[in-house]
């Protein structure tokens, strides 16, 4: 057991607290201490009843059981490998831009999951994470199942099949890309590659509550026109090397 604690413990802070909720509430619905329907979004109950932790408690929950187990667990895995990376690589020692991006693509979901009638959120929001892994470190070549290789870029589009074959639908995974991929664009790509205005800042009561751990300016920022073209023109192809990448199994 003493092992088990330090292994959960090594755990990055916010993705700790995010995967002791996605094992804590689905375990509650399945004994039974609280009905699995409260745990849903429903627009009607949302909107209507004012049951308003409803878009909290479908971001956790997912509905265990014999035909559902395996691609949560597979899931799980997920969140916890790229969830990991991501805050302790291109987010280490920012907290509150991780929590910010977390925050950003949850409303996106929640707003999305009222407008189609989504009942659970635990797979876009964490589709959404390894999406922009994924971009920041898109030329890594992964390994996946059975020994195939190719870019990290492709990644979320392999899993989006994948999850597809053990689960029969694929709107989950769309939804958690195209989200990835908004926040990855107004981020990243648009003020940083296209030199475009940026439209996303952490808050700065984000700074207060999770202080960054290294000093410096807080947030990522928009670096002036002459470093984008040193750091274009000593990588080549325009391509920003975003973070450090990881391989698929790596511990």
């Amino acid at each position: 057991m003493s092992d088990l604690g330090d292994w959960f413990r090594s755990i990055p802070l916010i993705t700790r607290y995010w995967f002791a909720g996605s094992i804590a509430v689905p375990l509650v619905g399945k004994l039974g201490l609280v009905s699995p329907v409260s745990l849903f979004l429903w627009p009607d109950a949302f909107i209507h009843r004012f049951q308003i932790w409803r878009p909290i408690t479908a971001t956790f929950f997912f509905p265990v059981g014999p035909g559902t187990g395996f691609l949560y667990l597979v899931n799980l895995y997920f969140l916890y490998q790229y969830s990991s990376r991501l805050e302790t690589g291109a987010f280490d020692g920012r907290p509150a831009d991780y929590m910010f991006m977390l925050l950003f693509n949850w409303i996106c979901i929640v707003i999305t999951g009222l407008a189609m009638d989504m009942q659970l959120l635990m797979i876009p929001l964490i589709m959404s994470v390894l999406y922009v892994w994924a971009q920041l470190n898109r030329d890594m070549i992964v390994s996946f199942w059975f020994g195939t290789r190719f870019k990290a870029c492709y990644l979320p589009w392999v899993i989006l099949g994948f999850n597809y074959i053990i689960g029969g639908s694929v709107i989950n995974e769309l939804i958690g890309n195209l989200v990835g991929h908004l926040y990855f664009f107004l981020m990243f790509k648009y003020p940083m590659d296209l030199g475009g205005r940026n439209f996303l800042s952490t808050p700065q009561f984000l700074y207060r509550w999770l202080p960054n751990r290294r000093g410096g300016v807080s947030g990522f920022g928009v670096p002036p026109a002459s470093m984008r073209r040193a750091v274009e023109d000593q990588q080549g192809g325009g391509r920003h090397n975003w973070g450090q990448g990881f391989r698929l199994g790596d511990q």
